[in-house]
């Protein structure tokens, strides 16, 4: 998902790209996983929400093959459209304050989108009012306040560091309104919007190549606004990215909050 107006992580900027790959490599093995178990196949209709990069709405368009449909949309399409041919349509769109494109929807999907909508109930509810009878919404977020820390074993200053860099990294988020503990009311917030079925699942990785990946892709790209803050010195960010670059930190994620559920 990528705001112009606000959202930290743009789609424009280059670190983009290497931020995708990681989220893929972190997130999609989940994502797939839910996805098969809800029954995706040949024909189904789809929409993508906030897409970003490419690798879930090109799995998608394999599992619903050519009689399918896979709807893309984001603010910012210059990541997806790289994906869009048949049965891929890209589409820009903002889900928090414009009409769905479409309905009769077999599955829709957000990953790390609503967190960051401003209107996010308006966006909820365009969500579930374009899936069609028995069709399924999956949506998955991070709740940061959950567990706010990079580094979970703070052992030594490097580790410190990065904690205090996140959390100055959250409190930019806060500032342009994302809901940082959002994940956790997925489940009651589906169930009070009438869905069926509703549960939910959390993934944390605490270890991973990805993790790095990530977190030297995030820090790159609020770098500027991390030091016009006064929340982080250019030399205190360098020796972080510095201490990355070793590959011995365990580096955690916020737990990713899956919910799913089935309209009537």
């Amino acid at each position: 998902m990528k705001r112009t107006d606000g959202y930290l992580l743009g789609n424009g900027q280059t670190e983009a790209g290497r931020r995708f790959a990681a989220l893929a490599t972190l997130f999609d093995p989940g994502t797939f996983r839910h996805m098969e178990n809800l029954g995706i196949g040949p024909g189904w209709r789809c929409w993508e929400v906030g897409a970003g990069g490419t690798s879930v709405i090109s799995w998608m368009a394999e599992r619903t093959g050519p009689s399918g449909r896979v709807v893309a949309t984001d603010i910012d399409t210059s990541w997806a459209t790289a994906a869009a041919r048949h049965p891929i349509e890209v589409r820009t769109h903002d889900v928090g304050a414009e009409e769905p494109p479409g309905d009769g929807f077999d599955l829709v999907h957000a990953r790390l989108v609503l967190v960051h909508v401003p209107d996010r109930d308006r966006a909820l509810r365009a969500m579930i009012d374009s899936l069609r009878p028995g069709g399924h919404l999956l949506v998955e977020d991070a709740d940061p306040a959950l567990q706010p820390l990079l580094c979970p074993d703070e052992y030594g200053p490097a580790q410190e560091l990065a904690n205090r860099l996140r959390r100055g990294f959250r409190s930019l988020l806060a500032e342009r309104g994302a809901d940082l503990s959002y994940g956790r009311r997925l489940p009651r917030l589906l169930r009070e919007a009438g869905l069926k079925e509703v549960q939910a699942d959390a993934y944390f990785p605490i270890t991973s190549p990805a993790c790095t990946d990530l977190e030297a892709a995030t820090v790159r790209q609020v770098r500027d606004r991390l030091v016009a803050a006064g929340l982080a010195t250019d030399e205190e960010i360098d020796r972080h990215l510095a201490n990355l670059a070793t590959g011995t930190m365990d580096l955690a994620t916020s737990p990713m909050i899956s919910t799913w559920g089935r309209r009537e």
